[in-house]
């Protein structure tokens, strides 16, 4: 049973950058592909981007590919996403997600979660 904690959210000005980080306990991490997703309020939550237990391939929505990169530290079971050139339209709350081996992009498919990190970009 794995838990995840999402922080390193804020507010940041368009154009700025972010990096928030979800670190990951209970479980093997390196099993576990892990994915962020975003939501607001009224909406679905939307796949931004994903990385593979094996190889590390990653994967990317098409409204951040560009400008957001995933990435993975197996030593300290944290993932992270490096948020650059930040539009208001990617004001969001960011959740962490992780489901064993491969990235799909569907939200059902993932087995834990994290409680999410707010995101607000001012214009």
């Amino acid at each position: 049973q794995a838990q995840l904690v999402e922080s390193g959210g804020g507010l940041v000005q368009a154009g700025g950058s972010l990096r928030p980080s979800c670190a990951t306990s209970g479980g093997t991490f390196r099993n576990y592909a892990m994915a962020w997703f975003r939501q607001v309020p009224g909406k679905e939550r939307e796949f931004v981007a994903g990385i593979n237990s094996i190889g590390g391939s990653t994967y990317y929505g098409d409204s951040v590919k560009g400008r957001f990169t995933i990435s993975r530290d197996n030593a300290k079971s944290t993932v992270y996403l490096h948020m650059n050139s930040l539009k208001p339209e990617d004001t969001a709350v960011y959740y962490c997600a992780a489901k064993r081996v491969v990235v799909v992009t569907t939200a059902l498919r993932y087995d834990y979660w994290g409680q999410g990190t707010q995101v607000t970009v001012s214009s």
